[in-house]
């Protein structure tokens, strides 16, 4: 049966997918304009901003070249591994500090404030720790994602239905059977969209640590364009990589949203 809405509050049907895409278009378009303006402008230095047309040869160039994707990847075990990582040791944390109020205020200040801490600062000591291989990029992503998802997934804990809990308490659950028939469902969008964040964050964490000390990756290759002056492959690599973070993002959340059958 259709509920009135209250007196005075006026219903509005949420706007049709067509002018929500239609929307997104014409700000890619726009963006792309103004970049070709600047480009043909010559109001920068020349080839600081190549042309629209520059760019789609060096990226078509960028996809044909095996070493690209050897590098790629490179990049992507590390962020995958950083992600595990930090991930696993994220929601641990947060379920802890979210099923416990003495320890989530005990430590919790910790969590919030070493979060917004550029995490490029302990570079040298996982360098040191880790040594200058793959192990210190993987470090700097773990290291990066965790604080996002531990305050995703603590956050979400506080969230959970009371109910749902004394449910669980009254059948004498044990702390694991909480964690996975009560917490874990009850708190899959907290969990996908800390996920989803520090996806991006172990992203950049790797990509700096690449850029700072390393001879294969992206990093690498995105910091050798600059040192080059090979602005067009430099373009061409970062918008490869944007694609590659969205659609990665996408399916995060397109599958870890979906209810299970």
């Amino acid at each position: 049966m259709a509920v009135a809405a209250p007196a005075g509050v006026t219903a509005h049907a949420p706007d049709p997918a067509w002018r929500v895409w239609a929307l997104r278009v014409a700000i890619v378009a726009v963006v792309l304009a103004a970049w070709e303006v600047v480009a043909e402008s010559g109001w920068l230095f020349r080839d600081v901003v190549p042309t629209l047309p520059v760019i789609g040869r060096a990226i078509l160039r960028t996809l044909g070249d095996a070493t690209f994707y050897a590098n790629l990847g490179v990049t992507a075990g590390e962020i995958a591994a950083a992600l595990a990582i930090g991930g696993i040791a994220g929601v641990v944390t947060g379920l802890v500090f979210g099923a416990s109020p003495f320890l989530s205020r005990a430590f919790e200040a910790f969590i919030y404030y070493l979060g917004p801490t550029p995490k490029i600062i302990f570079f040298p000591i996982m360098i040191l720790w880790f040594g200058v291989g793959s192990g210190s990029k993987i470090a700097m992503g773990a290291l990066s994602c965790f604080f996002p998802i531990a305050i995703s997934v603590a956050a979400g804990m506080r969230q959970i239905a009371p109910v749902l809990i004394r449910v669980g308490q009254s059948f004498r659950a044990n702390p694991w059977q909480m964690t996975r028939l009560v917490y874990l469902p009850a708190m899959r969008a907290p969990i996908v969209n800390g996920l989803r964040l520090g996806l991006g964050i172990a992203i950049i964490g790797t990509l700096l640590a690449e850029t700072k000390l390393s001879n294969k990756g992206l990093g690498y290759l995105i910091i050798q364009s600059y040192a080059t002056f090979d602005m067009p492959r430099m373009y061409a690599l970062l918008i490869i990589l944007f694609i590659v973070a969205i659609g990665l993002n996408a399916l995060i959340g397109r599958y870890g949203l979906r209810a299970p059958a």
